[in-house]
């Protein structure tokens, strides 16, 4: 019966090491895959207003909301604005950095608040847009965190009974490539960690 198990194994080994062949062979295309499934960048429309989340000291998002101001998408943006920015509230230097960047400042409204996570930060912000009567809301974010943060507001605002429109839209991040990400250290921390905040958010954690 020894004599058997080398025979019984060869055929496992040998599927292994198939499969660790065409994974390698295959890497771009499902690599690819596993950054294109964070992303859901559903593009501007018109809307009410647009909402850009905290997490972002690179200025993509608050440029890409005042982008769409610019373009007529929207007629103002509320800058998400966590506590413990050095002292300041997030959208605080945010939006001094679009007006440097030459947007307009009376088209951001600062909106200071203690929030550590999307989840808090949708619970935060959604009666802010009811009470501003928003219907139709553009929620931008950094690429990769579109799919997630989506998810989240619309189940919050499904919780409170809201039926407003919010639609995704994606800010470019220079440290992640959809295409490319695995070829970054930066790159790859951004991928394990949206995965690994995604996952939680299945789990309920």
């Amino acid at each position: 019966m020894a004599q058997g198990r080398p025979s019984r194994l060869l055929p496992f080994l040998f599927a292994v090491l198939l499969f660790a062949a065409l994974a390698g062979v295959s890497r771009d295309w499902w690599l690819r895959g596993v950054s294109r499934a964070l992303i859901r960048d559903e593009g501007p429309a018109k809307a009410d207003i647009a909402v850009v989340l905290a997490g972002d000291f690179r200025g993509n998002r608050i440029a890409k909301g005042g982008d769409l101001v610019r373009e007529g998408y929207v007629p103002a943006v509320l800058v998400s604005g966590p506590s413990g920015f050095y002292g300041l509230h997030e959208s605080e230097p945010a939006i001094a950095y679009a007006v440097r960047r030459g947007y307009k400042a009376e088209w951001f409204i600062a909106f200071p608040n203690d929030t550590r996570s999307t989840q808090e930060e949708a619970l935060a912000i959604l009666p802010e847009l009811h009470r501003r009567h928003a219907q139709r809301v553009l929620l931008v974010t950094s690429d990769y965190h579109t799919g997630r943060a989506l998810r989240i507001y619309r189940a919050a605002e499904r919780e409170m009974g809201g039926r407003m429109e919010i639609r995704a839209v994606a800010a470019p991040d220079e440290e992640f490539h959809p295409d490319t990400w695995w070829l970054t250290r930066q790159g790859r921390k951004i991928a394990f960690m949206e995965w690994t905040k995604t996952l939680a958010t299945a789990l309920g954690l």
